[in-house]
């Protein structure tokens, strides 16, 4: 999973509505914005949800009067779906992640192929499902919003003490509001994380825009999920927090030039400046004219350009010394012949 670049993902997870002719749009849209991966969301809902659990206060803008079990079952794919959607991300040669929310859908996804787990934050507390990821060995991204570091750390410690290599580990900051307001989003957590914990991290964005992605990629982030719909007013309870095709492939193009940005990090004149060295730096130039042999005084010469002469910097070694030629007004002084 390490890359050279910043690992885009692009979040369906339910935006499918249940649907896999549209998970497959969404597909094409992921591939169309550039993003390296496509992520949805693999559940039994039997499994998962309870029939008398409350909604959360993001997903009840819309149809307040059915359950969240009832709205999850319809949010629902099968296994030969997800079979399918494996297929044709392959097909379009994009990456193809799940996060699975039961055991059942851990071991059907590693039985597929899944190369790349991905854990949500709601699974942060939850021991058997953690473990259970971390035996299958694979690279493991885990979103870590709603939890203390203490959390994180437990969490981290389960999968790598079942077997997953803790290298392969990348563990994403985010705030589990939809949408997250900027002013909760905290990107200095993030970097808390790769410092207290040494372990690669990134960002899961649930804000509106792309400021904070764009300031994680700045921080260190490695990964960037971003959700994605094909439109925003559609009805579920992901679509409104989600960017539409357009949005998500501007965050692309914006990350991509932050990378560039970016650079190695080794402090050194850039290519495209050499041509300018010359130009704007300066030489050690005669203030007025110098008789050979006379010695030359502070009053005698100047820095100016262009930097093709004898550096200002050695200018201490050129007062109090002999003129060894004549100099005319703004000649380079040398100091030997």
């Amino acid at each position: 999973m390490k890359t050279s670049r910043v690992l885009i993902i692009a979040e369906a997870g339910v935006n499918h509505n249940g649907d896999v002719v549209l998970a497959k749009k969404l597909i094409d849209a992921a591939v169309e914005s550039g993003a390296d991966m496509v992520k949805f969301q693999t559940f039994q809902t039997e499994l998962n949800i309870s029939k008398n659990a409350p909604k959360a206060a993001y997903q009840i803008f819309q149809e307040n009067t059915e359950s969240q079990y009832d709205m999850i079952k319809k949010l629902e794919l099968s296994q030969n779906d997800f079979k399918d959607l494996f297929e044709y991300a392959k097909e379009k040669s994009i990456q193809f992640c799940s996060t699975p929310d039961d055991l059942a859908s851990v071991d059907f996804l590693d039985s597929i192929g899944l190369a790349v787990f991905k854990i949500g934050s709601g699974e942060i507390t939850n021991l058997p499902l953690l473990r259970r990821v971390g035996s299958k060995k694979k690279n493991v991204i885990l979103s870590t919003g709603l939890s203390t570091m203490d959390e994180v750390r437990t969490a981290l410690d389960i999968l790598i003490n079942a077997g997953t290599d803790k290298n392969n580990i990348c563990l994403l900051h985010c705030t589990s509001e939809y949408p997250a307001p900027l002013s909760s989003v905290n990107l200095k957590a993030m970097v808390a994380m790769r410092e207290t914990l040494g372990v690669r991290v990134g960002y899961s964005d649930h804000t509106l825009g792309c400021e904070a992605a764009v300031v994680a990629v700045a921080l260190g982030a490695e990964v960037i999920e971003k959700h994605l719909t094909l439109d925003r007013t559609m009805k579920g309870p992901d679509h409104q927090a989600s960017c539409e095709p357009q949005e998500l492939k501007e965050l692309v193009r914006v990350v991509r030039g932050v990378e560039e940005c970016l650079g190695s990090g080794v402090k050194q004149a850039a290519n495209v400046e050499l041509k300018n060295i010359a130009v704007i730096r300066r030489s050690i130039v005669a203030a007025r004219p110098i008789r050979k042999g006379q010695i030359i005084s502070e009053q005698d010469i100047l820095a100016k350009r262009p930097g093709t002469g004898l550096s200002p910097m050695v200018w201490d070694t050129v007062v109090g010394t002999k003129a060894v030629k004549d100099f005319n007004t703004d000649e380079f002084i040398v100091k030997e012949l």
